[in-house]
This record gives C-alpha cells, structure tokens and sequence, in this order.
C-alpha cells in the first residue's frame, strides 16, 4: 500500500507516548481518546483508504468502529500490530513527526548546509560583528527562549523579509530554532533563494546554546517588520525562481473548487501565512498552516499520504517556498493559491458526535454545588500537560480510552462529571463512561475554560492521577530529571535518523539539482 500511489491513512490510535516509542515511519499519531478530535482534518475524506495500528490490543478494533459510525467505508487494522510489524523485519521509529526531521537531515547532508557552532556565534556577538540572528520558530516558542539579539521570523517568512534585515550582503545571516530541523530549512531556503549573504544554521538550536554553557533569552519580542516594496519585489522573483525549479505548480480559484467536487481525490487547503493574517481574512475552508511548521510537522496536518495540497498566500512567496520543500518531500501534487480570501476569523473544527446528549450536560454552577457538598468526583481528560498546568481542585487525571482502568482508582462519590480543557471530550466520553458504571454521569459544558471564566479557580497542586501520563511526549525541556541529558538524547536521535531511513526504504525524498 504505501508503494502503489494510492491514498492512504495510516493511523496509530495508541497514546502518543507509547506512539514515540516505537512506530511506522508513516503513521499518524491519532489516539483513539481524541480521534473525533482531529479526524475531519486530518483525514477529512470518508472513501480514504485507512490503516489503523495498535499493539495488538484492541485499540485498533475500537477504533475502526467510531470510524465505521463516522462514515468511513474503507477501513482495515494491521493484524498483530506493531510486534507484528517487528516480527517481519520491519523498521520502527522513536520520537515524533518522524518524517520532517528526518527530511531536514536528508537536506543538510544533500545540501551541504552550511551550520556554525554556539561558541563561534556567541564569539560572533560578543565581538559586536556584523551578524543577525533570524529565529525560524513561532512566535510563542521564540518568547519562550531566544538567542541574544534574535528576532522572530518563522520559517515560511524568512525569503519574504531577510533582504530588510539583512539590506548589506556583507552581514552574515544566521537561522536558529530549538534543535535542527527549522535551522537547516530555514537557512537552505534563504540559500536555495538566492540571498547574497552568507547564511549558515545555528548547529542544534537553543539546545546546542544551552548545552555550551550559555543563557538563552527569555520574554522577547522582536520580530520582522512588514517587508518593504523593495524587499517584496526580490522575494517574489526569488520564490518564482525556487518553484519553477521544484516543479511548484500555480492554480487559480476555479482549480481549486474542481479539487474540492472531486471524489476520488483526498484535497488540503493550507493558508501558510502567518496566524494573525488568516484570522483577519482567509480564503473560506481553508486552514491556518503557517508554512514553516507545515514542512516541521507534516504529518499533524496531511493525515492522507498522496493526497493534493493547495497553500494559499496573496504574496505567493510562502506558499512557494513552502511547496518546493513539500515536493521534495515526496508530495507530487502541490499548488499554489495567490489570494487572501475574505473569510474571517478562526475556522470552527469539525467534531461529530457532539450535542447528541444534551441530558448529561452540567454547568459550572451546578458543579461548583456538587462539589460544596462533597457529592462529586471529576474525572479530568485534559492532556496530562494541561492538566498538570491547571485543574479543578480535587479532580483526577485520566484517559478518555482507559476509563475502566480510572474507575478502579477514583473515589466513587454520588455523582461521576467529566471534565476537559474545553469540554467537547468529556461530552464524548461521557456516554462511554455511564455505560462503564451505576452512577450518574455528568458533563461539564465547557470544561475547564467556562469553569475558570465562571470565576473558580484552577490549580496545579495536588494532582491527583487515576492514569499514567502516557498521553503526550515530551519535549527534552518539559522533562524532569537532568534537562541536558534530555537534550543530547534528542540531538542524537535526529542526526541518527538518515540511516533507519535508509533501513526502512519507503520514504520518498527527492533530490533536485539545476
């Protein structure tokens, strides 16, 4: 199947921490606990070819029959799941959005991407020379830790605005992120580009900053202006140049509306501009994708492997630099869409299964009375990280896919309520756990968000975990224990990935060379 060219989802619906232990190199995280969640975008047409994998334990089964109630028609499980897979000779991988990182390896060593260390650079900047720091992340992960004297420009945006913060070509550029993957694309685009500067990736990001013994900055917030008339004309010739060498094609409005009646074809529309542009106009039934986290994390947005893809940016120049790494990425239908749209706003998501149980809804009032009167367990399905950032005072953590296990850990007091970050899972999940006990079983509409603006607090002291945390991989430094440990480990596992590519041969990366 992932050979012939056809459309293909294959979906993990374990944990994602048990995921990044070990999986497909083409798997989709999709926890069966949050598959309502995500299943319209990621996999959002019903004929699709499906595969979902497990441990052999169920899941998958389970699994198939929320799709098969959802609409999908065409639906089967890896049988014997991942030890299976093992069992054959198969390739595993460890970690997450596996085949981006991957990629940025493929294209530091294809490319020869230039790369300095954190001493060099921290010599560069002490010593005042002529060097700008560019960092390729969002914004919110920049102001969490940035290198002294960065400035935010996500990925996507650097072709756009280098030229104006770099107008001398004698000034060296230098792209950073956290590890490498956005340091080595973000500079080879500016390379691949064209810029007249000398442009080299920061080796290992803030980590590799980190683990020399310097301080990364904390709470900044620099970022690019809006390019000039200048900047904008040589960016668009540049991204032209770039496209027409990666075999980026341009569609117009009437293309797009024939992809989309097409039934045997599996269609994304990504705006890959940045966040605040989509939301004050986009084009409708499109999705927010900034281009840089697009090629970072590909498969948390195309859940369907050979399927098409339009990106969408009135510039053109992000959506032109984003496609040329898509396409060398091994997707073969990539299009460009030069508009705005005038669709405003953030796009609601489409999660079926909703507002079926109206009966089981509570509100934060009625709670905040159970709870007065000691009459009320809740049950927390947030993620582990957001539960841990904040909860309902006493309430449990748990899985929304292990709720037999949480009930034999729980105190069972009169009534049983549900809670999530904004209540839709535990609207899902409310049902399932009615059938699973005699209590009663609420809801709270809402969850902890209409909680909190209802005036009760949320706390992150004394959890309470009815379950292990295995719901969501950690960063190397959201970790506990020894953060540089962390840190190294992770490096390694990204410089390691080309080999297992190698081993694994089912991936598709393209090298082109004018």
């Amino acid at each position: 199947m992932l050979a012939d060219g056809g459309e293909l989802a294959l979906l993990d619906v374990r944990e994602e921490l048990i995921f990044s232990r070990g999986h497909l190199l083409h798997a989709r995280s999709l926890p069966l606990s949050r598959l309502e969640l995500r299943i319209r975008s990621l996999v959002p047409r019903t004929a699709t070819r499906v595969v979902l994998v497990d441990d052999g334990d169920g899941l998958a089964r389970r699994a198939a029959g929320t799709l098969a109630r959802l609409g999908y028609s065409d639906i089967a499980f890896l049988d014997g799941g991942i030890a299976a897979w093992t069992a054959a000779g198969c390739e595993l991988f460890s970690g997450i959005n596996v085949p981006s990182k991957a990629f940025g390896e493929f294209v530091e060593h294809a490319d020869a991407t230039p790369n300095i260390g954190a001493e060099e650079l921290e010599k560069l900047l002490r010593e005042r020379a002529n060097v700008v720091v560019l960092d390729s992340r969002p914004f919110d992960e920049y102001s969490r830790m940035s290198i002294p004297t960065g400035i935010d420009v996500p990925g996507a945006e650097l072709v756009l605005r280098a030229r104006d913060l770099a107008p001398s070509p004698d000034t060296t550029i230098v792209v950073n992120c956290a590890g490498r993957t956005r340091s080595i694309i973000g500079a080879q685009s500016l390379i691949n580009a064209g810029v007249p500067n000398k442009v080299v990736a920061l080796r290992n990001g803030t980590m590799g900053w980190n683990l020399a013994g310097f301080t990364c900055d904390s709470g900044q917030t620099r970022r690019a202006p809006n390019p000039s008339p200048d900047a904008l004309a040589w960016a668009r010739s540049a991204a032209a140049g770039v496209a027409e060498r990666f075999g980026v094609r341009r569609i117009e409005s009437a293309d797009v509306e024939r992809f989309r009646t097409d039934p045997d074809r599996t269609l994304y529309v990504f705006d890959v501009r940045d966040p605040e542009e989509y939301v004050a106009g986009h084009v409708a039934g499109s999705v927010s994708a900034p281009g840089g986290q697009l090629v970072q994390a590909t498969d948390q947005y195309v859940g369907t492997l050979c399927a098409r893809i339009v990106l969408v940016d009135e510039k053109e120049v992000r959506a032109l630099m984003t496609g040329s790494w898509l396409r060398q990425m091994g997707f073969r239908d990539v299009f460009v869409l030069a508009q705005r749209g005038d669709e405003r706003g953030s796009r609601p998501e489409d999660v079926p299964g909703l507002g079926q149980r109206p009966e089981l809804a509570i509100d934060p009032a009625g709670l905040a009375d159970l709870v007065g009167r000691g009459a009320a367990t809740i049950i927390d399905l947030s993620l582990s990280r957001a539960y841990r950032r904040g909860h309902i005072p006493g309430a449990w953590f748990a899985i929304r896919a292990r709720l037999a296990k949480a009930l034999t850990v729980v105190p069972r007091r009169a009534w049983l309520v549900l809670t999530s970050e904004d209540g839709r899972l535990a609207e899902l999940a409310a049902p399932e756990l009615a059938a699973l006990t005699y209590l009663p079983v609420r809801y709270l509409k809402g969850g902890n968000a209409a909680w909190q603006a209802a005036g009760h607090p949320l706390t992150a002291d004394d959890p309470n975990m009815a379950d292990e945390p295995i719901d969501v991989w950690l960063r190397p430094y959201e970790r506990a224990g020894e953060v540089s440990e962390a840190m190294v480990e992770y490096l390694t596992w990204e410089t390691d990935l080309p080999e297992r590519i190698a081993r694994d041969g089912t991936a598709d990366f393209a090298q082109f060379r004018s």
